[in-house]
């Protein structure tokens, strides 16, 4: 298993612009378009080069004038790539880059297939978008700041003079790519939990303030999906609740924070996926609200994240039926353009959900790389085979069933979304800092339910033991030491029993013994709890779990209440 391991963590997310073909060579590229340039690939130099400066749009459309119809293609598609480093990597690396694009490095990549993006992928069994992320490259901050700068480098030896788009799924909560050594906050659910929409921006400034140090410039986060009455197991803990109108709060909060420090917000999965059980990654879910029930229910948190000005919206691989009944929303014009841009008036750039999701390979990829640019699509992220996605862009350039007016577009879009963002990076050391734990640290304490229990004074007596459900060694290991670190005795059996629950348990999960039930995720199991005291912190982070010991020993108060309706149990014990 160590050996998989070590395979796993050597996977590199090349960007969309990174369309790469599968033989050991690309396929030639074409002729230039009248007034257009064809830039010539040569090898990263050891330095950056400044990037232009002026007016985004201006800018963009400048540099887009002089692609060809392969620096076009390059700009739309964002695949992932193997190695933790751009230009240095293992034979491992080397044989799935080849099997990918014909090339040893990501370095090479990006210079032959003249990418416009990277996606950082992490794989952990425990995440639901796991069957997209079958491997890892981002370990720490050091190293992930070593990749993304040796990326950078790359790039600027592409035509345009854009910095590379370097995005990755950092939700926070049960997905999050980069884990060591950062400040983790919590899962959505628990800002939702708080209702403090300043305590929420607060706290993702600090997030980007730490992505942006590490070279990240897109964040495929917030997730704006209201949850319906049945949840959503893919879902679950990563929206901010079952309340429009909260989450409309929620998530413009989130991409001020964000983009306020420099990394770009992507809202997601439009146009709603709280609203179903299915899960995307495997089958096409149907959404069966009503036109009506969209518009009140579904659309306004995106509407408000994208007057916050949210530089970018995923589209959801989603059967939204009283909008296009029997197609994805990622293949949908209707959707993705009339809905997305004319009712929304969303002028940023749309993303699609991964392309190697199962509604997503109905067509061959370079098919389902055309109808989705079709469709209103400006990005193409983690096409199952990424020469097919580029040939088919090109030929269908060329046979004129993708108008070059479309892709220029997209490319346009793209580029402004780059030029905007770019600024000085901040340095290393402020990940983790004093003032992001602190941010963050108080939004945990908002976060922290009491669903059954008192709700002034310690809340457990006498020495403690903190048991938790199967895999879950590293929350109860943090928790006894939040405990003792606020003054509770705890011993390793025999004690009150405090039992930590999370995402994916089940009723057997819980234990029958236990004085104290807290779960970390989604707070529906609780209502099967025999536990007196019921609380939740909707997350497992070290910061989560301290609030949750201040809780415990009577030092704080639990001022939460749950986003989400679960069985007979209050939103709150404490809180009306």
């Amino acid at each position: 298993m160590a050996a998989v391991n070590r395979a796993l963590r050597v996977a590199v997310a090349v960007p969309l612009a990174m369309l790469v073909g599968c033989g050991s060579d690309a396929p030639p590229a074409p002729p230039p378009a009248p007034g257009s340039a064809s830039p010539a690939i040569v090898a990263p130099s050891s330095s950056v080069a400044p990037r232009p400066t002026g007016d985004p749009a201006t800018l963009a459309r400048a540099a887009v004038g002089t692609f060809t119809d392969a620096d076009l293609a390059g700009q739309v598609l964002m695949p992932y790539a193997y190695g933790d480093a751009a230009d240095r990597v293992d034979k491992t690396a080397a044989a799935g880059n080849q099997n990918l694009a014909g090339v040893d490095t990501p370095a090479e990549m990006i210079a032959k297939f003249r990418l416009g993006g990277l996606i950082l992928v992490g794989f952990t069994p425990d995440d639901p978008t796991r069957a997209t992320n079958p491997a890892t490259n981002v370990e720490n901050p050091k190293q992930v700041r070593a990749l993304t700068d040796g990326l950078q480098r790359a790039a600027t030896q592409l035509p345009g003079g854009a910095p590379l788009l370097i995005g990755t799924d950092q939700e926070y909560g049960v997905v999050t790519r980069i884990r060591q050594g950062v400040t983790l906050l919590p899962s959505a659910m628990a800002f939702g939990a708080a209702g403090r929409p300043d305590l929420t921006e607060g706290a993702w400034r600090a997030a980007g303030e730490e992505l942006a140090a590490m070279g990240v410039n897109l964040n495929f986060a917030p997730v704006a999906d209201t949850l319906g009455p049945q949840g959503s197991s893919v879902i679950g803990s990563r929206s901010f609740g079952a309340d429009p109108k909260a989450n409309s709060a929620q998530v413009p909060a989130a991409v001020r924070g964000m983009q306020g420090a420099g990394v770009s917000a992507a809202l997601k999965h439009f146009p709603g996926h709280g609203h179903t059980t299915g899960d995307s990654h495997d089958g096409l879910p149907v959404v069966a609200q009503s036109k009506g029930q969209l518009a009140a229910e579904d659309l306004p948190p995106f509407a408000a994240g994208i007057n916050a000005g949210a530089g970018v919206v995923m589209s959801g691989h989603l059967d939204v039926e009283s909008l296009d009944k029997g197609v994805a929303a990622t293949f949908s014009h209707k959707i993705m353009t009339d809905l997305l841009r004319t009712e929304l008036k969303f002028t940023g750039v749309a993303i699609t959900d991964a392309m190697n999701m199962a509604p997503a390979m109905k067509w061959p990829p370079g098919e389902a790389a055309v109808r989705a640019l079709n469709a209103g699509n400006d990005m193409l992220l983690m096409p199952p085979n990424l020469a097919g996605a580029r040939d088919g862009i090109l030929a269908a350039l060329a046979n004129g069933t993708l108008k070059r007016e479309r892709l220029v577009e997209a490319a346009t879009r793209i580029l402004t979304l780059k030029f905007r963002g770019a600024r000085p990076q901040p340095e290393l050391s402020t990940v983790a800092s004093d003032a992001h734990q602190k941010a963050v640290s108080d939004a945990d304490a908002a976060a922290v339910t009491i669903f059954r229990g008192a709700c002034t004074g310690p809340l457990v007596s006498g020495p403690v033991t903190v048991s938790a459900s199967g895999g879950r060694e590293a929350a109860r290991v943090a928790l006894v030491k939040a405990l003792q670190a606020a003054g509770v005795q705890v011993q390793a059996a025999g004690g009150t029993v405090v039992h930590l629950v999370g995402y994916g348990d089940r009723l057997t999960d819980l234990s029958m013994e236990a004085a104290v039930t807290a779960m970390m995720d989604t707070p529906y199991l609780l209502a099967g709890s025999r536990s007196p005291t019921l609380l939740a912190t909707y997350s497992s982070s070290p910061l989560a779990l301290a609030a949750l010991a201040n809780v415990l020993a009577g030092k704080a108060p639990a001022p939460g209440r749950s986003p989400v309706p679960v069985s007979t149990l209050p939103r709150s014990a404490c809180v009306k």
